[in-house]
């Protein structure tokens, strides 16, 4: 009789050339339909954890359309405590940039027509429409302005690895502000570009003005981006060679007169806000936060964002439970392309280092502990689309050598863009991880699969009962990792094949080997398995 590990290695290599021998084109569209089937089956959410960040906002939500107030006094009354709150004499509101709770209420008020709304419907389709589709916008929009300066092969395989193999896909899967705000940042920037690139007509700065509008709206953090989105604007204007420098500083006054023309809706509506619930337009819920231990984070400082730490800089990048590069190190080909990318696009590159450095001050300088139960650094996830250019660049430069040594880098890119979507899109499937956590994957995602607490899913909520609706979701990213692989490899040396698989080996090796199994991790086990949602509430 044979061995599994022997079948499992046949089927394996079977699939893989299977996947090699398809056409391109069909390939593609298989790539992007299971990411897409992906993306709209995963539902990771369990009631009983009280998910802070996200009933904040929908309960205003509710707020809004029952009570036509942003109090959330008489709506936590109603359907009970939510954390992540802020308090003014005695009256609640969500410490969080008010946009998304407020596009929110719309979706509560249609579901309301239907009759009484659960928190489980009210979840999944403010999570569907507000920031699971956006995301597949964004997808759309990324791979049309990468196929301007990469191959198709190459921007395919970059999108897809984005869309499973970082924080986009753990926070579209929530009713948070992280990846909606990605999306506005990118589509105000590409909206910026085409309009700088092809001379279309100035009324496109209001559009890019007011989606600036919408990212600080959404998530006050993204300001950051929107001062580097400006750097691309102005360099991209006065360093135009048609003018003179008189002729394109006026250029650059008009071009930004109308932004801060297109983003003032919003940004007074915001302040009015304030203004309403705090008593200043520039007051934040972060200031009057109702749970004292996290008012800390906030005291001292801009906003509490001080002096660089390098112990916050490298856990946010590094940790093994959540670094940016230790569940994505498909990222890390990013700081490859950099010099590339200054060559095609000053402008560009200028407003991705200063994203870089500006995302880098941030999250070394903002209490390391203020990330909460995430999988990932979560601030950092709009700075995120902007590194696929460059780590495109280093895949087509690494593509175009012949030395030996590209030979083996080609294949450590290859194999470290599978074990992105690997790690990463496992992760999200479960979503909620505990500080106190050795790692997420093999400390927390790989146990609880194993133990029969498989992903929920829209599936499951049809009625479809796991492990069979876990398992779908489970198979159908497997078979996306397997696809980039396939497609990366394919008419490449076998010398690339086998150092694609070591460095899959050895990302996966190295989060074995600093997992602990310590008494925290066996607790949160417990915690999350007593907490997960097996069947519809």
């Amino acid at each position: 009789m044979k061995s599994r590990p022997a079948s499992a290695c046949r089927v394996l290599c079977a699939s893989v050339r299977f996947a090699i021998d398809l056409p391109s084109v069909r390939t593609r569209r298989l790539l992007f339909g299971l990411v897409v089937a992906i993306y709209l089956l995963a539902f990771p959410y369990h009631p009983s954890l009280r998910s802070p960040n996200e009933l904040c906002r929908l309960w205003q939500a509710r707020a809004l359309v029952d009570h036509g107030t942003i109090a959330l006094n008489q709506t936590i009354a109603e359907y009970g405590e939510v954390g992540d709150l802020s308090v003014v004499d005695g009256v609640y509101y969500p410490s969080k940039a008010p946009l998304l709770a407020f596009a929110g209420a719309p979706i509560y008020a249609a579901l309301k027509l239907f009759g009484p709304v659960s928190e489980l419907a009210q979840v999944y389709w403010s999570r569907l429409l507000l920031t699971v589709l956006p995301s597949l916008l964004l997808l759309l929009v990324l791979r049309r302005f990468l196929l301007h300066w990469l191959s198709p092969l190459v921007a395919d395989s970059v999108v897809a690895t984005y869309a499973l193999g970082t924080m986009a896909f753990n926070y579209s899967q929530m009713f948070v502000s992280h990846q909606l705000t990605a999306t506005l940042l990118f589509l105000a920037f590409y909206g910026a570009w085409r309009t700088v690139t092809e001379r279309r007509q100035r009324w496109r700065w209001l559009v890019s003005g007011a989606l600036c509008g919408a990212v600080v709206a959404t998530e006050y953090t993204g300001a950051i981006g929107v001062v580097c989105l400006a750097i691309y604007i102005a360099w991209s204007v006065l360093g135009a060679r048609a003018g003179t420098w008189k002729e394109r500083a006026l250029e650059l006054g008009r071009v930004g007169g109308l932004c801060t023309l297109g983003a003032a809706p919003l940004l007074c509506g915001m302040m009015a806000y304030h203004q309403a619930a705090f008593g200043h337009p520039l007051t934040t819920g972060y200031q009057t936060l109702a749970d004292a231990p996290f008012q800390a984070w906030h005291v001292g400082g801009f906003y509490g964002i001080g002096m660089p730490d390098a112990t916050a800089f490298l856990l946010s990048l590094f940790s093994p439970l959540r670094g940016l590069f230790t569940l994505s190190p498909f990222l890390l080909l990013a700081f490859g392309g950099l010099s590339k990318l200054r060559t095609e696009s000053p402008p560009l590159f200028g407003a991705t280092l200063a994203l870089l450095v500006g995302n880098a001050y941030f999250t070394s300088s903002f209490a390391y502990e203020s990330w909460g139960w995430t999988a990932g650094p979560r601030h950092l996830t709009p700075m995120l689309p902007f590194l696929l250019l460059p780590a495109g660049f280093t895949l087509e430069r690494l593509f175009a050598a012949r030395s030996v040594d590209a030979t083996l880098w080609r294949g450590l890119a290859i194999g470290l863009s599978v074990s992105s979507v690997v790690v990463s899109g496992t992760v999200a499937f479960v979503n909620y991880v505990p500080d106190s956590q050795s790692t997420s994957f093999f400390g927390l995602a790989w146990p609880l699969f194993r133990d029969g607490y498989l992903p929920p899913t829209v599936l499951l909520l049809l009625g479809l009962p796991n492990p069979t609706s876990g398992l779908i979701v489970l198979i159908l990213l497997g078979a996306v990792a397997l696809l980039i692989g396939a497609r990366l490899l394919n008419g490449q040396a076998r010398e690339v094949s086998i150092a694609a698989a070591l460095a899959l080996l050895a990302h996966l090796g190295l989060l074995a080997s600093v997992t602990s199994h310590h008494e925290a991790d066996r607790r949160n086990l417990a915690f999350l398995e007593q907490a997960w949602m097996k069947r519809p509430p």
